[in-house]
């Protein structure tokens, strides 16, 4: 049982690295290469990750309960469960975004001082 709940937390470490790596792609970067997450992103990933977390415990019961006949590995329930977290946040960043809600912003270089001549 050990092994299983190692796989699932590697699994749901995993997804959560590849929201943010797709999330961030949409972003160009400022000019000092960098991206910033926004308040908004905050939220947008604050979310993601509790949608992980209630697959932890919510996927195996209702697993149970919609195929009683037909047993399924609470490991399997929590991987699809987090694959489809992954998949619906896709349309909901695109709905952020096309409102023009960034998740993440370009970063802007801190002003040390020096006026340019």
């Amino acid at each position: 049982m050990r092994s299983a709940n190692t796989i699932c937390a590697l699994a749901a470490l995993f997804i959560a690295g590849m929201a943010w790596l797709r999330t961030r792609m949409h972003y160009a970067r400022g000019t000092s290469g960098r991206r910033r997450l926004t308040a908004a992103g905050v939220r947008y990933f604050v979310a993601f990750a509790l949608l992980l977390l209630s697959g932890w415990f919510v996927a195996p019961a209702l697993t149970g309960w919609l195929s009683p006949s037909a047993p399924v590995a609470p490991t399997l329930a929590r991987v699809v469960w987090f694959l489809a977290s992954y998949y619906l946040f896709i349309p909901v960043h695109l709905i952020l975004k096309a409102r023009g809600v960034p998740v993440f912003s370009a970063a802007v270089p801190a002003d040390d001082g020096w006026r340019s001549l």
